[in-house]
């Protein structure tokens, strides 16, 4: 049996999930789970209130960053880019509003989209589907935190599978 050789690969290795950052949103750190099975990105997103601002349509929002906890609430202001139809997990279809922003994981930082979305009862408040992650990331599903960011403290949970 014959195998193939391929080059090393010139994107970021992840594991399933790392920390992020959203600095055009004002997060410092927020837990993502990369998820290869999703297509889109996903922020959790409460309160939410679209405006228009200079002919442009707006949405101001609050996060709720640390997993399982109502604070620390950050509120944020974006560009509204689109209003898409998301089927979710469960399979139920949901029209989002979607956000261009950053993210920043390990030493990489690009511009993706997100939808906004309820995740308040998901594990993770932040989604990175593949959109996000093409030509840019290679995950290792064994792996978790493979670009750093925990700090002494960080609690590891052990139920963490889920969306």
């Amino acid at each position: 049996m014959s195998m193939t050789h391929t080059p090393t690969s010139t994107k970021m290795q992840v594991g399933w999930r790392e920390w992020a950052g959203l600095p055009d949103l004002g997060i410092a750190r927020i837990k993502a789970k990369i998820d290869t099975g999703a297509h889109t990105s996903a922020l959790h997103a409460f309160a939410l209130d679209t405006f228009s601002e200079h002919g442009q349509r707006m949405v101001r929002f609050g996060v709720h960053p640390l997993q399982r906890k109502l604070r620390p609430q950050i509120f944020c202001v974006a560009a509204v880019v689109d209003e898409r139809w998301v089927m979710d997990s469960g399979g139920h279809r949901e029209q989002r509003l979607v956000i261009a922003t950053r993210v920043c994981i390990g030493a990489m930082t690009w511009p993706i989209e997100l939808t906004l979305t309820d995740r308040d009862t998901m594990r993770f408040r932040l989604l990175i589907g593949r959109s996000a992650m093409r030509n840019r990331l290679q995950v290792n599903p064994d792996g978790s935190y493979a670009t750093g960011g925990r700090r002494r403290g960080d609690r590891e949970e052990d139920n963490d599978e889920e969306t």
